[in-house]
This record gives structure tokens, C-alpha cells and sequence, in this order.
């Protein structure tokens, strides 16, 4: 069974989408995004269309974490933006490039979207501020892979109040829990002993021999 997580965040500009950057709390987008990626990181891949200002955001994490963040960290981006394309891209030796399609915008990103949601199969998606794209995202993965965990931060406003009104049910923690980190561990089931490995080769595939053990030296606060 695949653990691999994919995210979706963006930060709201509010010249292109207002109506999502009313609601949108920016230092609760970051936190979030800081948070997941610190509790997955090493543990868990973590699959995400790259956004100008999410990028920067994951690499800060990655960066001091001492793993092989190209093992795991997936990276698409459309070449519909190369001309956009952030230089943290460079530092992930992970991108997958996706040709233009089609005569716009949007049909490149569908193209792309689709491409990254056959690719790999994921158990949870995690959903953070963001604008249409995020709700787009949403849609295209539940049609693809519809037994995925959905999983909308609320807390952190913009268009993922969208996917949470498309959402049945969802955790009730994602409405208010602003201890992220936390958070995160319980919903997507990363214990917090579990050690972080190099490259996800190196992981054993048994959950309860990933845990953390006094041979193992100190732990560290996670």
C-alpha cells in the first residue's frame, strides 16, 4: 500500500482572487506547509505541483533535515511557466517536466495534474489555502484515485474552505487545530518516534521497524 502524500498549497495573491485572499491567513498557509513537510520529510514522499511560493517554503525545511530530499520530494511543474520557474527548482534534483497541452492555461495544467496523479499513488491529500487550482487539484484526484484521505486545513482559509464544503466529512481538527505539527501526525498516522531515513530505499517497509530505539542513540525533538 502506497504512503506517499500529496500536497496542495498556494498563497492567495489578491489581485487574481480576491474572493480567496479575503479569507486566507498567510502565517497560518506557511506554518502549515513548514509543518507537513517536517513531520513527512524522510518518511513519507511528498508529491506537489510546484507554486512560486511553496517552493521556497518546502526547501527551507529540507534543507536542514539532512535527507536526500530528491528521494523524497516529487516535484511537477508545466512548461507553461518556464519562464516563471523559481530557482529553488534547481535544488530538488526531482522535477518532472510537463510539455504544454492543448491551447491554454488550463489544459496545460490538467495535462499536468493528470500525468502527476497516475504517476503515483497516494493514501492522503493534504489541502492548504490556495486559490481555483486547489479546488481544481481536488476534483482531478478524486475522480483519478477516489479513496484517497482527503484532508482540507481549514484553519488556514482561501479556497480550501471550497474543498471542505465539497467534502462529506473530514476531521474536525482541521477546522481550528493550529498545533500543525501535531496535527499531522495523528491524521496521517507518522509516529512521532519514527526515525527519518536518508533515501526512501533505506526505509524498511514494516511501519513497526521504523521506530525509534534506545541502540539508536538520541532522539531528536520532532
Amino acid at each position: 500500500m502506497s504512503e506517499s502524500i500529496f500536497l496542495s498549497a498556494s498563497v492567495p495573491d489578491p489581485r487574481r482572487a480576491p474572493e480567496f485572499a479575503k479569507s486566507a491567513d498567510t502565517v497560518a498557509i506557511s506554518a502549515a506547509v513548514t509543518a507537513l513537510v517536517h513531520v513527512t520529510l524522510g518518511r513519507r514522499v511528498l508529491v506537489w505541483g510546484g507554486h512560486p511560493a511553496i517552493t521556497p517554503m518546502v526547501w527551507a525545511v529540507a534543507e536542514g533535515l539532512g535527507v536526500d530530499y530528491g528521494g523524497w520530494v516529487k516535484l511537477y511543474q508545466s512548461r507553461y511557466f518556464e519562464d516563471e520557474f523559481p530557482e529553488d527548482n534547481d535544488k530538488f534534483k526531482n522535477v518532472t517536466y510537463t510539455d504544454r497541452s492543448g491551447e491554454n492555461l488550463e489544459q496545460s495544467l490538467r495535462f499536468m495534474r493528470t500525468r502527476m496523479f497516475r504517476e503515483t499513488k497516494f493514501s492522503s491529500a493534504v489541502f492548504i489555502g490556495g486559490m481555483r487550482g486547489i479546488v481544481d487539484e481536488f476534483v482531478l484526484l478524486r475522480e483519478i484515485q477516489p479513496d484517497v484521505a482527503m484532508l482540507p486545513v481549514v484553519s488556514s482559509g482561501g479556497a480550501v474552505l471550497e474543498v471542505a464544503r465539497r467534502l462529506e466529512s473530514y476531521p474536525s481538527d482541521l477546522d481550528s487545530d493550529l498545533d500543525y505539527v501535531s496535527m499531522f501526525h495523528r491524521l496521517l498516522g507518522v509516529s512521532v518516534g519514527e526515525r527519518r531515513y536518508h533515501n526512501p530505499i533505506d526505509q524498511p517497509k514494516a511501519p513497526a521497524e521504523r521506530l525509534w530505539s534506545p541502540k539508536d542513540g538520541p532522539i531528536g525533538t520532532e
